[in-house]
């Protein structure tokens, strides 16, 4: 019921002919949470779904629109050594999850990206300023860009997180410390994990925090 309700509203204060399409946006970005996305990419999606032209232009405004009924939050990437943004592509967030969850049925369970999500929304509610890390790797002749998962701004102070459900493989370390690392800057640096009994600081001055305590107000992020 409060799908509807809320959905009734976007259509009603924006006056959206296409209802549908609306709703195969919000269906778009429930299954591809805290995954870079764009109009563009999007509309090739309903283009190829409906077997109808959807113009990103179209898919663009209904976008903001749902932004603009707190109902999905966009977090914009953000270069950390040129300190510009880019302007596509970017993350789309559910900043109700039990919404996103409802809107796909509980069919699909993600826990990684769910709890991105969640950090995501408890980051904002603190009314911080979030956006999504980019940086270069340069070695051995390469120009790889690398993600942090996020950057996150108090008034002057910053820090940086990486959401990591589980850290159980060497690969999946080396992935989620590369990025970090690649800063070389001396802000602090965490990685908020599902797998750890209790927060420490490891060899590389990385702060490794377990999410229940994050959410429970029991660490300092600054």
């Amino acid at each position: 019921m409060m799908r509807v309700r809320q959905i009734r509203d976007i259509v009603e204060r924006n006056k959206i002919e296409r209802e549908d399409i609306l709703g195969d946006i919000l269906d778009f970005l429930a299954s591809q949470i805290s995954s870079l996305t764009n109009p563009t990419n999007i509309s090739n999606v309903l283009t190829s779904m409906k077997n109808e032209k959807i113009s990103s232009t179209l898919v663009a405004n209904y976008v903001q629109h749902t932004i603009d009924s707190f109902l999905i939050s966009m977090a914009k990437r953000y270069d950390v050594k040129g300190k510009t943004y880019f302007q596509y592509p970017n993350k789309y967030y559910y900043t109700d999850v039990g919404l996103r969850n409802a809107r796909l049925n509980y069919r699909q369970y993600d826990p990684g990206h769910i709890m991105e999500n969640i950090i995501y929304n408890e980051l904002m509610r603190r009314g911080y300023s979030v956006d999504v890390g980019v940086v270069t790797d340069r070695s051995n002749g390469k120009n790889l860009q690398k993600e942090i998962d996020f950057v996150v701004n108090d008034a002057d102070r910053k820090i940086y997180i990486q959401s990591a459900f589980r850290m159980d493989t060497e690969q999946k370390t080396s992935s989620e410390l590369a990025s970090l690392m690649l800063t070389k800057d001396f802000f602090k640096k965490i990685i908020i994990r599902m797998d750890i009994p209790h927060n420490f600081y490891d060899e590389n001055g990385i702060f490794r925090c377990n999410l229940i305590d994050f959410l429970l107000g029991r660490v300092e992020l600054f």
